[in-house]
């Protein structure tokens, strides 16, 4: 399998451009994947730049309905006439970031995406869509959720409510005799979403790919707790975690003294081969 980075916070080459979100590119031996489309059009010109043909793409998912993943849907849709998009039923709902002091912002999916509704491949709980891919949104709830989510809504009649996170979704991939999972933020806990996983392949997977959602926390006591526990939980196995995006520098550095070699750094450019 080779997982191209095509678009993240950072890049790790001149020529491409950075911004908030993500866009992988994944081949395995019976399909071309794209999964995310970051927030705009720029995974598009980072693609051309990476000699990446969308056009060829078979198969795309969307992890979740914030923009910094799917505000670039529109613009694949437009240079690939040809892949199912494979979108969570409750990925279209009102979104908001709540920050305390702050108007609420909305932060999810354009509503005339609904536009390509053709294209796209309702999805929820469990789906084998082969030997190879397998997509989940059903992973447990053992290991403590972010405090940093709650300030991540949902705008309902009644008003706002926590996000609950169901509308996202995480790709399993096996191939060669290799297991990889990709997610998106990891909103509901990287820990849960790995758990799930091996639940599925009877074994730890061998990679996990993905933001995990630490970067708004505030450094101090019950942030450091957390991030550490989740590292010393992560040591199972031997799987190896690459990650960037919503992790944050502060995470990163703390997971890093724990886990070694074992986390590694994702940005623009990034190609990862298991």
């Amino acid at each position: 399998m080779k997982i191209v980075t095509l678009l993240e916070n950072t890049a790790c080459r001149d020529g491409l451009c950075a911004a908030h979100g993500l866009s992988l590119y994944i081949e395995t031996p019976r399909h071309k994947i794209l999964f995310d489309m970051g927030p705009n059009d720029g995974f598009l010109t980072n693609a051309k730049a990476l000699g990446v043909d969308l056009a060829a793409v078979d198969t795309a998912v969307l992890s979740h309905g914030h923009y910094d993943h799917g505000g670039g849907l529109a613009a694949f849709c437009e240079a690939n006439s040809r892949a199912e998009v494979l979108i969570h039923m409750d990925a279209f709902g009102d979104f908001y970031a709540t920050n305390e002091g702050r108007e609420p912002r909305y932060i999810g999916l354009d509503p005339e995406l609904w536009q390509i509704e053709s294209r796209v491949l309702p999805t929820g709980g469990l789906l084998r869509l082969d030997d190879e891919l397998t997509l989940f949104a059903d992973e447990g709830d053992d290991f403590p959720a972010l405090a940093a989510s709650a300030a991540l809504q949902v705008r309902t009649e009644e008003g706002f409510r926590p996000d609950d996170f169901a509308h996202e979704q995480n790709l399993l991939i096996q191939a060669g005799g290799k297991a990889v999972l990709i997610c998106g933020c990891a909103h509901r806990g990287v820990v849960n979403i790995r758990d799930r996983a091996a639940e599925l392949l009877g074994r730890m997977p061998d990679a996990v790919i993905g933001g995990f959602h630490f970067f708004e926390l505030t450094p101090g006591p019950d942030a450091d707790r957390l991030i550490d526990d989740t590292g010393r939980a992560l040591l199972a196995g031997e799987t190896v975690y690459y990650t960037g995006h919503c992790t944050g520098a502060y995470a990163y550095e703390r997971l890093s003294a724990i886990l070694g070699q074992r986390l590694r750094p994702l940005s623009g450019g990034t190609v990862i081969e298991v």
